[in-house]
């Protein structure tokens, strides 16, 4: 039986790719960013940030790292993640803060992450559907190799486009600079680290969402397929994108787990030392910030740490055995599994409403030819 014929035969145009991939951006943020505010706002009232420290933001789309600056709490312009409230339990924080602060309240931070997480998240959908296609994928025949290479090739094409760009929001953000004040300090770092300097976490950002992205785009293929088969349908509907979105991000965010882990510690590493690094300037201290810095009573004590990422995953083995590379799996699945599934769903929902346009466009065409 053919399967797909109308999925194969009629395609969408590469803007139409990149509104189905924006608009479903758009619309997993908007569901899941709530789940991380709430978050956020419950370890805050269990373990208060202090100035200097980083967080990590999910909007649903990728992590970001928050430098918390304002540390006074008596301040009279409080940062989201500071304002005040007894919350008992996940329920209860959405509640009182829907109700206290106002709704909007709960997609707190979000605008400024869209502006780097909306155009990754078009980058990488339009890129791996246009790599499948040229690698002449055939929905309903098990060629399962090319959702692999795709996937991998559209992740480490997103990734290497957004770095820079994540690095200078760290560097905006842990110490207010001026745009001609950012573009000098670019400069300096690139004359003295060379463009690769611009690439700072590329590698364990490579580790983590490369083998995810494989693995992910490996199973959704494989389960939508099956599903069109069983219920006999072209393309997927709705609830089969959801089902296959969410099993596929779970199974893939569980297997590739130790590598988040050692994403999370980086990234917040480097938060830190870079909010530590303009503090000491600040002061009128020139350090060279190549070590982790450990400040008590302050007074500065070195503690040389290596930069690669195997060896930062065996000490945490050593340290605190393989639990240590599993920490948080439940946080992950329930942050990623709903993600991919609105994600998913939603773009194969454009893409459909694009295809089905384009069908009737052309039909009409051919009846006043």
């Amino acid at each position: 039986m053919a399967r797909r014929g109308h999925a194969t035969t009629t395609r969408i145009t590469p803007l139409q790719q990149m509104a189905a991939s924006c608009s479903g951006a758009f619309l997993t943020s908007l569901f899941v960013t709530p789940l991380d505010v709430v978050k956020i706002r419950l370890q805050a009232q269990q373990k208060p940030f202090a100035k200097g420290n980083c967080f990590l933001y999910c909007n649903g789309l990728m992590d970001h790292l928050c430098v918390c600056l304002n540390g006074n709490n008596t301040s009279s312009i409080r940062p989201w993640y500071r304002m005040p409230g007894k919350f008992n339990g996940t329920l209860d924080a959405f509640v009182q803060i829907s109700r206290k602060e106002g709704l909007k309240s709960l997609w707190s931070g979000l605008p400024p992450t869209l502006i780097m997480a909306v155009p990754a998240t078009v980058v990488y959908f339009t890129a791996y559907d246009n790599l499948k296609e040229a690698m002449g994928f055939v929905p309903g025949k098990k060629n399962y190799t090319v959702p692999i290479v795709a996937g991998s090739i559209a992740r480490i094409i997103a990734v290497t486009a957004i770095s820079p760009l994540e690095l200078i929001r760290t560097k905006m953000q842990s110490k207010k600079l001026t745009y001609q004040e950012l573009k000098s300090c670019i400069r300096s770092s690139v004359q003295s680290g060379g463009v690769l300097s611009l690439y700072r976490g590329w590698g364990p950002t490579v580790l983590r969402d490369v083998p995810f992205s494989a693995l992910y785009w490996l199973n959704y293929e494989y389960l939508k397929s099956e599903l069109c088969e069983i219920y006999h349908t072209e393309e997927p509907t709705l609830v089969m994108s959801f089902f296959a979105g969410a099993t596929s991000g779970t199974i893939a965010a569980v297997l590739t787990l130790p590598f988040d882990v050692i994403k999370t510690h980086r990234q917040i590493e480097m938060g830190e030392m870079e909010t530590r690094q303009n503090c000491y300037q600040a002061c009128g201290r020139s350090l060279a910030f190549t070590n982790c810095l450990c400040i008590q009573q302050d007074r500065l004590h070195w503690a040389p740490q290596s930069s690669s990422t195997f060896i930062l995953m065996r000490r945490l083995w050593m340290q605190n055995g393989p639990k240590a590379l599993f920490a948080g799996l439940t946080p992950r699945v329930v942050k990623v599994a709903p993600a991919c599934a609105i994600m998913i769903s939603c773009y194969e929902g454009f893409k459909s409403f694009f295809r089905r346009r384009n069908e009737q466009q052309k039909a009409a065409l051919t009846a006043w030819e």
